[in-house]
């Protein structure tokens, strides 16, 4: 077996380097404290991601968890320890869910354990398979050397972009994600993902973290993966930093926006008896005084009270905030328009103009399992965790809304701007995508920073510049290029007046999607199949000449 012959290595070469030292000490960990250890590696990599952004922990993190893989002898072991990892990873990355259960705890408690615990075992399924599967794969072609950490990235980011389709997925805090935040050059890394997407921007980095891996063997070629994975990070860095310098940061001509960020807690939202006084704030920061006069104001998911087509006082009064020409584009809850019995629920953003009339509605259509509908409703005895016993329906599907005095927008309620390749009818490509979000259920915790950084990305592989309406931030204006050019920060009350950033020609992935990362992944795997014939083990006093 490989790792055999690598612990051989280890045994005659003599003097070992310290990497080589902890290379030897992590793979020889053992029992339970090898799997402890693999969950906190997990949990170092969630440091990574926004708002911690210490990017270059995952070098500490991914070469750690190739040494451990290391010493997997069993498939059933290596599943067991790519699980670990991926529960460590999952639990510091998404502890923040059960938050959302703290503004009802008295109905909800009982599910804090399944939000905080069973979400990231249940996602900790795919680490596990993925680790599985490049052990049956390195088993079976008898792969060593760089060839094993080529088909570990490779099935590390098969498996991100299984967790983001399989079932509604969930393609949250992908590795690719670490370049989304504030550590420095991070920008310029986003670029890439207008080629190949945010899943082929994960798996460059998880190779680049694992290559340095290879400073811990004692075969001779060992240090040409570490300036590899130099490369993989300079390379497009430097592309990035290339396209960026070819901006003009152009706006479009007439369009003002106006963002309202009412800041209303969770508990004051869910208490009907609040219900006027959030509106009046709505209202009151709709009209706030304005060096230039906005053509369309808007306000966050649910921000308006809801069944406005059914409330022509509530649309005059919104209509009455507006200036002349003006448009109000609300998130609400919408039901069956009159005369229709109110049978269905719709999560929605609604347009309304100077005259009050409703000119155009979006419908979600990637709701949140259990927060917006329970799924096997018929087997599970719950209510969802929004408020109403109805659960709300899906809408059609990503839509182009066409709006007097604006560009072609593609609405995102929510999450939705977290699904790559999602976010526009690609029949009818938008000038923009307008984000309106609600994550007041989730305080002040890792969540609503997580959640604009995802959605960030959606601009860059669009060349779409992307507007976001939060209740209690983070509201911005990004453009194409994934620049925050303005921002409310969390908890904020106030309103961010700001032009709308000019589109980019459509990118290679608004085109190909992730065809591009399916052919990384094959050229890939391809060339671990043969880098054994390039990359032969050396005798031991060869390799300290090296």
């Amino acid at each position: 077996m490989a790792e055999q012959g690598a612990t051989l290595l280890f045994r005659t070469a003599g003097p070992l380097t310290p990497l080589q030292r902890l290379a030897l000490w992590t793979g020889g960990v053992a029992g339970w404290r090898r799997y402890l250890l693999a969950a906190l590696l997990g949990a170092l990599a969630a440091v990574a991601l926004p708002p911690f952004d210490l990017t270059p922990m995952l070098l500490v993190s991914f070469m750690g968890l190739v040494w451990l893989a290391d010493g997997s002898v069993t498939l059933a072991a290596a599943f067991a320890l790519g699980w670990s990892f991926g529960f460590g990873f999952f639990l510091a990355g998404l502890y923040w869910i059960g938050a959302a259960l703290l503004v009802d705890v008295a109905a909800f408690w009982w599910l804090m354990p399944f939000a905080v615990l069973g979400i990231p075992a249940g996602l900790a399924i795919f680490t596990g398979a993925a680790l599985a599967a490049s052990r049956l794969l390195c088993r079976g072609l008898d792969l060593g050397g760089t060839a094993r950490i080529l088909v570990l990235a490779a099935a590390w980011a098969a498996a991100e972009w299984l967790r983001g389709h399989i079932l509604t997925g969930f393609p949250w805090n992908l590795i690719g994600y670490a370049w989304s935040g504030a550590f420095p050059g991070g920008l310029a890394m986003l670029q890439s993902t207008a080629y190949v997407g945010i899943y082929g921007l994960s798996l460059g980095t998880v190779l680049a973290a694992m290559l340095p891996a290879r400073l811990g063997d004692l075969t001779r070629r060992r240090r040409w993966p570490a300036l590899a994975a130099v490369l993989l990070v300079a390379l497009p860095g430097a592309g990035g930093a290339l396209r960026l310098a070819g901006d003009t940061r152009a706006t479009v001509p007439g369009v003002r926006l106006r963002l309202v960020q009412p800041s209303i807690p969770q508990r004051l939202r869910n208490d009907a008896a609040e219900d006027a006084a959030n509106f009046r704030s709505l209202l009151a920061l709709s009209m706030a005084p304005a060096a230039q006069l906005p053509t369309a104001v808007i306000w966050p998911e649910t921000g308006a009270p809801p069944f406005l087509d059914r409330s022509p006082a509530l649309r005059e009064a919104i209509a009455a905030a507006l200036p002349a020409g003006g448009l109000a584009l609300v998130g609400s809850v919408r039901t069956d328009p009159p005369p229709d019995r109110a049978e269905h629920l719709w999560n929605s953003l609604i347009a309304i103009d100077h005259d009050a009339r409703i000119i155009a509605t979006y419908d979600k259509f990637h709701l949140v399992p259990f927060g917006e509908f329970v799924p096997l409703r018929n087997l599970l005895p719950m209510h969802k965790i929004t408020p109403g016993l109805i659960d709300l329906s899906a809408g059609p599907g990503p839509r182009t809304l066409i709006l007097p005095g604006l560009p072609p927008v593609s609405p995102l309620i929510c999450y939705e701007a977290i699904f790559p390749g999602e976010v526009v009818d690609p029949l009818h490509r938008p000038d923009w995508l307008l984000n309106v979000t609600n994550d007041a259920w989730y305080g002040f915790t890792s969540g609503p920073f997580q959640h604009v950084a995802i959605a960030r990305v959606r601009a860059v592989e669009e060349g779409l510049p992307l507007v976001r309406s939060g209740d209690n931030g983070i509201s911005a204006v990004v453009d194409p290029f994934g620049r925050v050019l303005q921002r409310l920060d969390l908890d904020v009350v106030g309103v961010l007046d700001s032009p709308l950033p000019r589109a980019l020609p459509p990118t290679p992935y608004s085109r190909l999607n992730d065809a591009p990362f399916a052919g990384l992944l094959l050229v890939l795997l391809v060339f671990a199949a043969v880098l054994p014939r390039i990359e032969r083990p050396a005798p031991p006093h060869q390799d300290r000449a090296a």
